[in-house]
């Protein structure tokens, strides 16, 4: 924050996070310059067709999803009227159930809309700009006294009397829309920043896909010559390479266990699970490990994993793989993931590859058949056709997917470090503004000189 200037003089807040303020401002609680309220306590039966209504899972970063708002009855939309429950343009709606302190406000007309207990609407009396309360309730600060007074152990929650009594900080109404004005601008500009990058992001990440789904179809050499697998979703592949279905290729395929849930533990045999899978890579991921103490005598030796085994899971994401490696070794997989073990004739990391791959995705999914898979068989994978070159070529495509997709997860890892530095920048700014920590008084909007400037240029 260094650009910008401070304020000529300051006094104590008299509240210790929040320090000093500037000399003229205000600090208070929010319920002296606000009336605020929650939607009923008394949960409406969802209906098919009805009024709408917006919860917690409605409200995004200062905007609205109007699109897939839930319907409740008649009696229930009165009665939530009559309670206070229904937005007003420049109300403003906080999250305070589940996700706490995110923020909007409401800048159009909400005809038969009404909220749910989920959320505090807040409305501002005329001392207060809507514009300068939203910042200020979603300034990095105001997490903070946010925090501080959440109940619930499950779910997160903040009660109407605890919104009441935070602290709210202030100037006059017209250096409040100075000051709004002034963050509207610069956070545009980092919101488009970040827009890039999540955008760049997003590129990598079809890219590394595409990088992975060429190889194993198509093999390395861009000369060698093609011929038709035969399959339409395969198209051509090397000429040398054979069509074979993913059983020749496998000692032998299982699942877990069903009911070993019991035998939760906090020590004992590794549980892979679905958790323990992702698209991104196919190495395992060692997060939200689970332990087993295995039964006796029991069956599900079967499923115990050894070093090359290929992971798969069938349920929820479906076709996501990884190859076992010494951190996995000996544990055991739970229901909801296949096990393959590849004959010596396959390389596995390769094999892994081609099951991470659009073409085995399409086939895993049915889209190819001209239907969309929910869960997977064990004969599904079994039956997936595979074009499958000689060994030695094998280890060649994982080694070269292994060093693109090293270079893919740089690239990743620094637009996405970018992308929290940019929104720690926005936060800082925002509780710096709304703070007085800064002096923004003088600043003018650039658009402004703009049409300014263009005005004198016509006369």
């Amino acid at each position: 924050m260094a650009k910008y200037q401070k304020y000529a003089e300051y006094k104590e807040s008299g509240v210790e996070w929040l320090g000093e303020i500037p000399s003229h401002w205000t600090v208070t609680s929010l319920k002296r310059y606000t009336r605020i309220t929650d939607g009923s306590h008394h949960s409406p039966k969802i209906e098919s067709e009805g009024f709408p209504f917006v919860s917690v899972t409605d409200v995004g970063i200062n905007n609205i999803n109007f699109v897939d708002a839930k319907k409740i009855t008649e009696n229930d939309y009165s009665r939530l009227v009559k309670e206070g429950c229904k937005p007003a343009v420049n109300d403003v709606l906080l999250t305070k159930d589940g996700t706490i302190g995110r923020a909007c406000i409401v800048t159009v007309e909400m005809p038969n809309f009404v909220i749910l207990s989920s959320l505090g609407l807040i409305t501002p009396n005329k001392e207060i700009s809507s514009q300068f309360l939203y910042h200020y309730l979603v300034s990095g600060i105001n997490v903070d006294q946010m925090n501080s007074v959440i109940h619930g152990s499950a779910l997160k929650r903040m009660t109407i009397n605890k919104i009441n009594d935070l602290i709210f900080t202030f100037p006059d109404f017209h250096e409040q829309v100075k000051i709004a004005d002034f963050l509207e601008h610069e956070t545009a500009k980092i919101d488009a920043l970040i827009a890039k990058q999540e955008k760049l992001i997003e590129l990598l990440k079809e890219k590394r896909q595409a990088v992975i789904s060429h190889a194993v179809t198509k093999g390395l050499n861009p000369n060698v010559p093609m011929k038709d697998s035969g399959v339409e979703w395969l198209g051509e592949v090397p000429e040398h390479w054979k069509i074979k279905g993913n059983k020749y290729l496998l000692d032998f395929i299982t699942s877990g266990s069903r009911g070993w849930a019991q035998y939760y533990a906090d020590t004992g045999a590794l549980f892979f699970r679905i958790a323990n899978l992702t698209r991104d890579t196919i190495e395992p991921k060692l997060e939200s490990l689970q332990f087993v103490e295995q039964p006796q005598g029991s069956e599900g030796e079967r499923s115990k994993i050894k070093i090359g085994d290929l992971l798969i899971s069938i349920t929820a994401d479906l076709g996501s793989v990884c190859v076992a490696n010494s951190s996995i070794q000996n544990g055991y997989v739970s229901q909801h993931v296949a096990l393959c073990r590849p004959q010596k004739i396959c390389e596995p990391r390769w094999l892994a590859y081609y099951i991470l791959s659009d073409t085995a995705k399409e086939q895993l999914l049915g889209s190819g058949y001209g239907g969309t898979k929910i869960q997977l068989s064990l004969e599904d994978i079994r039956e997936l056709v595979i074009a499958v070159p000689p060994k030695k070529e094998q280890m060649q495509i994982a080694n070269y997917i292994d060093e693109k997709l090293s270079q893919f997860e740089y690239l990743i890892k620094q637009a996405d470090k970018l992308v929290g530095i940019l929104k720690e920048r926005r936060t800082a700014l925002i509780s710096a503004a709304v703070t007085g920590k800064i002096d923004v008084r003088d600043w003018q909007s650039p658009n402004k000189n703009n049409n300014q400037n263009n005005m004198e240029l016509s006369a």
